[in-house]
């Protein structure tokens, strides 16, 4: 049975590369980006996000993940944690190794938050993407998830608000406790949790014959 006693985060994903959320390696993470839904003052494990299509993606109304908040850990904690050293990206490497999540941590002398190199830091955006990123606090921890990426579904009509939430920072406050509670009955009655398909902006990667 799914608790009564949960929150809603639902936000539209404007590009999807595998790494905000990163489902590889047996985890759903939520690292960076979306700071509003990371830092926010009622988010607490047994809360759910969901991310949905967007006109940028040309799949508006659909589902590409859904995550159950299991742990909420410090950029720090998720640093030193021997289970996300798997999630430290090296450019070099897989897409899904590429774009790992897991490259802030802060400087034992200064306090200041550390950028290791990522998809995220690139010399024209990576001033902003750390200020932006680190505005969020925390890292969403998950094994109980399910994400479909390119594979995105559609759901029924009746969850209509919740796949089409506002097009700019996220939705939670709105939904109705039985709109909540049988949105993921049904999202556990017809799926598997886990991966389901690629990263949708992994396209161009692909058609050159990018190893996953």
């Amino acid at each position: 049975m799914c608790s009564v006693d949960f929150n809603l985060y639902c936000y539209r994903l404007h590009h999807d590369f595998g790494l905000a959320p990163n489902p590889f390696w047996g985890y759903l993470t939520l690292a960076v980006c979306k700071p509003g839904i990371r830092n926010n003052s009622k988010l607490k494990v047994g809360d759910w996000v969901v991310g949905s299509g967007s006109k940028q993606l040309k799949n508006e109304g659909s589902l590409i993940f859904a995550m159950k908040v299991q742990e909420i850990l410090t950029f720090d904690e998720y640093w030193e944690d021997p289970r996300f050293d798997i999630k430290k990206p090296r450019l070099d490497g897989s897409l899904a190794v590429m774009y790992g999540d897991n490259f802030y941590h802060t400087d034992f002398f200064s306090g200041c938050f550390i950028q290791e190199k990522s998809a995220h830091s690139s010399p024209k955006f990576a001033k902003h993407h750390l200020e932006s990123d680190t505005k969020g606090k925390n890292v969403l921890i998950s094994q109980d998830f399910y994400y479909f990426g390119d594979k995105y579904v559609f759901p029924p009509e009746k969850f209509s608000s919740i796949a089409n939430p506002a097009p700019r920072g996220f939705t939670f406050k709105k939904f109705d406790k039985h709109l909540k509670i049988d949105f993921i009955h049904w999202l556990r009655l017809s799926f598997e949790t886990g991966i389901h398909g690629d990263p949708i902006s992994w396209r161009e990667y692909l058609r050159t014959g990018h190893s996953i």
